[in-house]
């Protein structure tokens, strides 16, 4: 019964912390990424500087500072139609849905999500965040309807209370 209990508390306060499992991505690797950018400059091969890019695209997608994740999806969708091969498209695809949920876009983030699962419908990770950003959409929803009904609410007892104090 403890267990039962405690796995409710524990789902309430999920709900409200909106606890996701992508992982986050401290400042000083994202310097270190555009670090590695600069040095290589033109110097190196363009599928080295593409996998460069595609590093520090990551790393501000999960980054902690909105400003940071506006940067990746800018980045992304400037290279989403150099994208190669499906792989990559992916790849891209997969990480703008990240960008997209992490600055709270969640319907932009499940479309890119669907146009990820129809290159491979079997990708784990997209599969995972799609659930993430479903539930996410399901429990704004929630609190949604919360708000709209306390307003209906006090809006009813305000009235309520007014043609009471008339009489």
């Amino acid at each position: 019964m403890e267990a039962k209990i405690s796995n409710f508390f524990e789902s309430i306060g999920s709900f409200f912390s909106g606890g996701d499992q992508i992982p986050w991505c401290d400042h000083d690797i994202i310097l270190g990424c555009e670090r590695e950018i600069a040095e290589n400059g033109n110097d190196t091969s363009d599928g080295a500087k593409n996998e460069s890019i595609m590093r520090l695209s990551w790393a501000l997608v999960h980054s902690r500072q909105p400003e940071d994740v506006q940067r990746g999806i800018a980045m992304l969708e400037a290279s989403l139609a150099g994208a190669l091969t499906p792989l990559q498209k992916r790849e891209k695809l997969y990480l703008l849905s990240v960008g997209y949920y992490r600055s709270g876009d969640y319907s932009k983030s499940r479309q890119l999500l669907d146009r990820c699962l129809e290159i491979a419908p079997d990708f784990r990770q997209a599969l995972s965040l799609k659930k993430t950003v479903e539930d996410r959409i399901a429990k704004d929803g929630v609190i949604g309807i919360g708000i709209a009904a306390t307003a209906v609410g006090l809006l009813a007892g305000g009235i309520a209370a007014a043609v009471a104090r008339k009489r």
